[in-house]
């Protein structure tokens, strides 16, 4: 089956079918080109969905995907990344297999399809102008043989009549002859013209339309055979990434299967335990005998609100203090707590006789300063807690992590002495590739001067000294919590026992001594002795060596104050002072004068100037 001979008569049908094939080319790549757009945008997505997922770095996110089911849900987004991946490779494939390759084929099929429908359309011109020669010289044969039959019937006519010359007969005799003349050399023109066309159109038929026919068939082949192969290697780019598609799938489905409960439940024990032995049970009170009731509301066994008792023993007697000296604690339980005096309506209290004095009130016994601070908000129950509210308020975090419980505080110390010992290691190996250098510079001069690694040599060694004391630091921290670690209770309790008896004998001292008073009241100068004894001797060790609390500011006296009561300080007028603790409500100031001398003024006796930073922290 050949188009050349079945088709003879096609042109411009064959034309027309050719440029269809070739439209539908161009439509199969168009296609193939929205499809890798497609899955780059797919695979684009999935990469956005992935990183969305993903946890922050140096966040908490990031801590709490230590658990198995995080830890799958983090391979399931890798996978994912992959698969994304894989989405990515059947776009690029796509993209140079099947698009470039097929519009590239496109133009040359053009150009092929061009050539040959031009050589055609020359084998037609061809054809049509033998056929013009032959029409012509057919009609001029048929002229002429009219033109020389007119001719002798004219010299029939002249010859046939009598009264014609003889001369005009010969004339039309000549005339006949050269008409019949030329219509014998027309035939033969005409002759040779219709021989050399029939020619020409049997070329036409039987060669030079079927070569041409049979290159646009071979060619419309080729191209119905090409974008059968392009649909195959459309397929097949395809199932290449099916393996790893499936590789990423078998990761998500393995991720989710080393889920582990057990370990999630063993990981949140160990996030979240703090080490701190469960509280004992509570003694009874017995409230019946009078010796060990408490009969007034100041009374250091309990506070106004009828709070529990407070007990102190053994290591646990230090935590139940804040982080202040000794000096600085008596001025804060004997600070004042009644109403400060109001101004003088005079500009200055010296120009009054009778001018304002310092509170004159009643003095509190120590033990309700002692229950008021205890139970004041926030309540800090330990030496470390202090350190911990004031760290985040400050939004920093000890360098010993003393703001965490014991349990923590001791993975957070291993962590850090861990990446300590990890980068004197690193340090170490530097010092050593630098000393062999040195060593090869020593040997071979001419590759560099030894000098000139003496610095970083000296740079390294002086880190690693560093880092060993920093190791050796968090180490002894290290020790010291897991020392503390191990349970106590029992000592705990003995110590909190005989801690016990000398708070309840400090109590009926405390009463014995109001009854035993001539006017039936209880002072703050007869409890000091015996209640500072147990408080001075307990805490020597934790608060000699802190520092004093910092100036948030500055105030100068506006009148003259004579601070008579325990915790208050004099001031003159037009004194100059730092503010270490501004008024809370209650209407006084704690000001310092000097280092170690320092106490409570009313606020309204003074102008305050609070430093900017410390309003901010």
């Amino acid at each position: 089956m050949s188009w050349g001979t079945e088709l003879w008569d096609q042109f411009d049908n064959l034309e027309k079918h050719t440029q269809w094939g070739i439209d539908i080319l161009e439509k199969y790549i168009k296609f193939v080109k929205e499809r890798t757009d497609i899955e780059l945008s797919y695979a684009k997505q999935l990469r956005n969905l992935s990183k969305k997922y993903q946890p922050k770095k140096n966040s908490k996110e990031e801590e709490e995907y230590k658990y198995t089911a995080c830890k799958a849900f983090l391979s399931t987004l890798n996978e994912m990344n992959d698969y994304a991946g894989q989405h990515e490779v059947i776009s690029e494939n796509m993209t140079s297999q099947i698009t470039v390759d097929l519009m590239r084929y496109v133009q040359e099929l053009k150009q092929e399809r061009k050539s040959n429908f031009h050589d055609g359309r020359k084998a037609q011109q061809h054809i049509e102008t033998c056929w013009k020669q032959l029409e012509s010289s057919k009609r001029r044969f048929e002229r002429d043989c009219k033109e020389a039959d007119r001719a002798q019937q004219y010299f029939e006519k002249m010859d046939a009549d009598i009264n014609v010359t003889k001369a005009d007969v010969e004339k039309a005799r000549q005339q006949a002859q050269l008409r019949h003349q030329m219509a014998e050399d027309s035939k033969a023109d005409y002759s040779s013209i219709l021989q050399r066309f029939n020619q020409e159109q049997w070329e036409y038929y039987h060669t030079h339309i079927p070569n041409i026919f049979q290159k646009i068939q071979e060619m419309e082949e080729r191209r119905i055979m090409r974008i059968g192969e392009s649909m195959k290697t459309y397929a097949e780019v395809d199932r290449q990434v099916i393996p790893i598609i499936g590789k990423c799938l078998d990761g998500i489905v393995k991720a989710a299967e080393s889920i582990d409960q057990k370990n999630d439940s063993q990981l949140v024990v160990e996030a979240y335990k703090s080490g701190f032995e469960p509280p004992g049970d509570i003694e009874f009170e017995d409230y019946t005998q009078p010796m060990k009731r408490t009969v007034s509301e100041n009374s250091l066994s309990s506070s106004k609100e009828g709070k529990p008792e407070l007990k102190f023993g053994g290591k646990s007697r230090g935590k139940l203090w804040p982080f202040i000296k000794k000096n600085k604690l008596v001025s804060l339980l004997t600070s004042p707590h009644q109403p400060p005096p109001p101004p003088p309506a005079s500009a200055s209290p010296s120009a009054v006789p009778n001018g304002p004095q310092s509170p004159k009130q009643q003095k509190e016994p120590l033990s309700h300063r002692f229950n008021e601070f205890m139970t004041s908000k926030p309540k800090i129950h330990c030496f470390r807690s202090l350190k911990r509210g004031l760290s985040l308020k400050l939004g920093a975090t000890p360098e010993d992590f003393s703001n965490l419980p014991p349990e923590q505080r001791r993975k957070k110390l291993q962590q850090k002495v861990d990446d300590l010992n990890k980068e004197i290691q690193k340090e170490t190996d530097q010092r050593d590739a630098i000393t062999k250098m040195k060593d090869v510079y020593l040997k071979n001069p001419q590759m560099g001067d030894p000098a000139s690694l003496d610095h970083k040599l000296a740079e390294v060694t002086q880190n690693i000294e560093r880092l060993r004391l920093e190791t050796q630091k968090f180490e002894a921290w290290l020790a010291e919590v897991e020392g503390r670690l191990p349970a106590r209770s029992e000592q705990a309790r003995r110590q909190s026992g005989m801690y016990d008896g000398q708070t309840q004998q400090t109590v009926t001292n405390c009463a014995q001594d109001r009854e035993s008073s001539p006017d039936g009241s209880y002072t703050e100068e007869q409890s000091q002795e015996s209640e500072l004894k147990v408080l001075t001797t307990d805490f020597d060790d934790e608060f000699d060596d802190e520092e004093p609390l910092p100036a948030i500011g500055t105030c100068k006296a506006l009148y003259t104050f004579e601070g008579q009561n325990e915790g208050t300080i004099s001031v003159v007028e037009g004194e100059l002072l730092s503010v270490i603790e501004e008024d809370k409500g209650d209407g006084w100031t704690r000001i310092r004068r000097s280092e170690d001398e320092e106490g409570y003024v009313p606020t309204s006796y003074v102008e305050v100037y609070l430093d900017k930073n410390a309003k901010g922290s």
